[in-house]
């Protein structure tokens, strides 16, 4: 955790750049990433099917898919091959979910089994993000489910998908799965209703070291583009 206020800058730097609409054109991704390289986010994170994208020559933007979105409900070897084929079309980081039953039934071992799986079909440099629906979940079950992330070797846990009724990231879950993983050398991933700059802060505050965000214009404060005068 830490008490050092983030600058907009720095915020920018922890965002993965977010567009995981099932509408989402490839047009879309163009301008999502374009959008990225000017705010100077960390990454894009786009659905697997729009896989490969191309960055300008010299950027740094890593590219982030997400894995068995946004259910879970996926066999683990489906979403073993979906994370194996966004690596070979240019994925750097899976954002996979688990199956958030299984976590509700405290079946810790079939939720390490699943990641397990994704972590083989992808393994490093790939980043493994584990999103757990922490809204979903009680504190015990967060807790169960990051150790579960531990053992499995993944890299960050993560708050939600952000299409759970249940709701997004809040500071107590953060906090709590900070706290969790962070002797492992696992981080923090908050996502899920995070559109202020002040709501970002606060999740850095908490343990986050990187942010899932949508509206990261709107949440950096960034004035839009000028749109080009017409006739």
């Amino acid at each position: 955790m830490t008490s050092v206020t983030p600058t907009e800058a720095d915020t920018a730097a922890m965002i993965d750049h977010t567009l995981l609409k099932p509408e989402a054109t490839a047009a879309d991704v163009e301008a999502l990433i374009a959008e990225a390289i000017e705010l100077g986010t960390y990454s894009v994170c786009v659905s697997p099917s729009m896989l490969p994208v191309s960055t300008p020559a010299g950027s740094t933007l890593k590219i982030a898919a997400v894995c068995g979105f946004p259910s879970g409900k996926h066999s683990s070897a489906v979403k073993a091959a979906e994370a194996a084929e966004a690596v070979r079309c240019g994925a750097d980081e899976i954002d996979m979910v688990i199956d958030i039953g299984t976590a509700k039934a405290g079946d810790y071992d079939r939720v390490e089994a699943d990641i397990a799986a994704v972590r083989a079909a992808a393994p490093a440099p790939t980043v493994l993000k584990v999103i757990i629906e922490s809204a979903a979940l009680t504190d015990q079950e967060i807790i169960g489910t990051c150790r579960a992330a531990v053992a499995a070797g993944a890299d960050f846990v993560k708050t939600s998908t952000g299409f759970h009724p249940s709701g997004g990231a809040t500071v107590h879950a953060v906090e709590l799965m900070h706290r969790t993983v962070h002797d492992s050398g696992l981080a923090v991933k908050a996502s899920g209703g995070v559109r202020t700059l002040e709501q970002a802060r606060a999740m850095i505050a908490a343990g986050a070291t990187r942010l899932g965000v949508s509206g990261s214009r709107a949440l950096l404060g960034a004035a839009a583009p000028e749109e080009p005068a017409g006739y």
